[in-house]
């Protein structure tokens, strides 16, 4: 089983389960919607019993099967969800295919569980390669399997805007799209494919989008990140840019020097899109405002800008960034939600208390931030970068640099016993990154997260993976198999799978958190790092 439960005891006694089969309690509809494939119908009384126990927590759930049935104990929807997750994961394969009138043994077993981290999240850049809405729904449904729970969206950077605006149009009218896309390797000639790249995310889909993803217990975190990456929104309104000069939407890799004014139409331009945001997708507990990677020399060179940062009684650049992300916080909050940043925005200061802490550059950041009371949700490069090759072989399809193995997500520590009890518990999560320069298909995205995201499951969820992981994650694969899952074998990719090849050699993840830890101990560590 994939997240190993936190106790799982065999029994005595079996009992085979029916496709319309009978689910009874209050908590039925969880359980229906987690086992689409096996038509179970709601009744007073039947195989499966769930029924709700306040002392629990609201991902906590029993499951004990025998002769007699299932009986579900969970401590909310959540928990009766990922109960239902488990029962099926006691069942045959075959039962992840859809088939009609179909029966499958259930062992007697009996589950005790609950998370050990809270947020439980995967990362997918949808602004360097867009994903359309089928895509976002089928990795949700592929994330509720796992019992993963936050769905980060990076819905903006340099490459492209991904979602409708009815207050700025020229957002999805213009930024959506470019006119071709860099293929080259890293510190190579650059070409292009010279095909038109693009897409959006209307308002309705997003509402659809985060309803869906609520019914089974995933919650959206879209990322609107400012005030860098922001070649995209000023080629539809230069006039938010710090020195209004024209831009276009990026067709390479890499970092652009442009960026937002802090100004406050700016500030207002974006709580209009956080309004839009907010109001499409319902309930936002958390927007991500990035805050990394941003070269603030035009602010250092606009006396607009400056004569503003003086009026403010700020005394750098860096304390004006600090300022206009705790302003956008602030906006935020009002709007129930909490702030997300990556980890250049805690090093620059300033931060709203509340304000929540990705250190992608390392844990050794993360752990400052922890102990400086900022609830913190690991991303390190190593080992949670996803875009990373899986070996330092031409066989793998072009990655950014290697290597990140299953074995190496499976060992991740997010909260480290060096750690003092207090640093520990601020560590609220742990998440893995997909980033999509060198993703152009939904194929792609397939072989990059699975089954790596299948160690983060684990890591998320029980906290660590036992000796046993890899054994259970072949036998996992099977499941995979009768979704459709085009996941990374073990052994290495299957031949069509390699496509344009990796070249090895290029970027050594080792080096690369060397180096971008020792900026962590810069305050004015905002410029690119990669």
């Amino acid at each position: 089983m994939i997240p190993r439960p936190e106790l799982l005891t065999d029994l005595s006694g079996s009992f085979e389960l029916t496709s319309g089969a009978t689910v009874s309690g209050d908590l039925l509809d969880a359980v229906r919607l987690a086992l689409p494939g096996l038509d179970l119908r709601p009744g007073d009384s039947g195989e499966i019993d769930v029924r709700r126990d306040p002392g629990l927590g609201e991902e906590a759930y029993r499951l004990t099967a025998g002769s007699r049935g299932v009986e579900i104990v969970a401590g909310g929807r959540a928990g009766a969800f990922y109960a239902a997750q488990s029962l099926h994961q006691l069942l045959p394969d075959a039962s992840y295919r859809f088939s009609t009138g179909a029966s499958w043994p259930v062992p007697g077993v009996r589950i005790e569980d609950a998370p050990r981290f809270a947020w439980r999240g995967l990362h997918l850049d949808v602004a360097r390669h867009f994903f359309p809405k089928r895509e976002i729904l089928r990795l949700i449904d592929l994330m509720a399997m796992h019992k993963l729970n936050r769905l980060h969206l990076h819905l903006v950077d340099d490459q492209g805007w991904r979602v409708e605006s009815r207050a700025y149009p020229l957002l999805h009218e213009v930024s959506s799209h470019r006119p071709r896309t860099m293929t080259t390797f890293h510190r190579e000639p650059v070409a292009y494919d010279d095909i038109p790249h693009g897409g959006y995310y209307t308002l309705d889909d997003l509402a659809e989008i985060g309803a869906y993803a609520r019914a089974r217990c995933v919650t959206i975190v879209p990322e609107i990140d400012v005030p860098g990456h922001a070649s995209a929104i000023l080629a539809a309104y230069p006039a938010l840019g710090a020195t209004g000069e024209p831009y276009d939407v990026l067709d390479r890799w890499g970092i652009s020097p442009a960026i937002l004014s802090p100004l406050p139409p700016t500030v207002e331009f974006l709580t209009t899109v956080f309004d839009e945001l907010i109001g499409a997708l319902g309930e936002t507990p958390y927007v991500h405002i990035g805050g990394d990677e941003v070269v603030l020399d035009h602010w250092t060179g606009s006396a607009e800008i400056s004569a503003y940062r003086d009026s403010l009684g700020l005394g750098s650049v860096n304390e004006l960034q600090a300022w206009f992300l705790r302003r956008l916080a602030d906006a935020l909050a009002e709007r129930g939600a909490r702030a997300v940043v990556w980890d250049e925005a805690f090093v620059s200061g300033g931060l709203r208390q509340d304000t929540l802490v990705m250190p992608w550059r390392g844990m050794g950041v993360g752990r400052r931030a922890a102990a400086a009371g900022h609830d913190v949700v690991a991303t390190p490069v190593f080992p949670l970068y996803f875009d990373y090759a899986e070996s330092a072989s031409a066989d793998e399809p072009m990655a950014i640099g290697e290597a990140i193995t299953v074995a190496d997500v499976a060992a991740f520590d997010a909260a480290p016993d060096s750690w003092t009890d207090e640093e520990r518990a601020r560590v609220v999560g742990v998440q893995a990154q997909l980033w999509t320069e060198r993703v152009p298909d939904a194929r792609t995205v397939d072989y990059r997260l699975w089954p790596r995201a299948c160690a983060l499951a684990e890591v998320a969820w029980a906290g660590s993976s036992s000796d046993g992981f890899m054994g259970r994650l072949e036998e996992h694969l099977g499941r995979l198999d009768a979704i459709g899952v085009e996941y990374r074998p073990l052994a290495g990719p299957h031949p069509w799978q390699r496509r344009r090849p990796h070249r090895p050699g290029v970027v050594n993840v080792s080096a690369v958190m060397a180096r971008i830890d020792a900026m962590t101990h810069d305050a004015e560590s905002t410029r690119p790092s990669l």
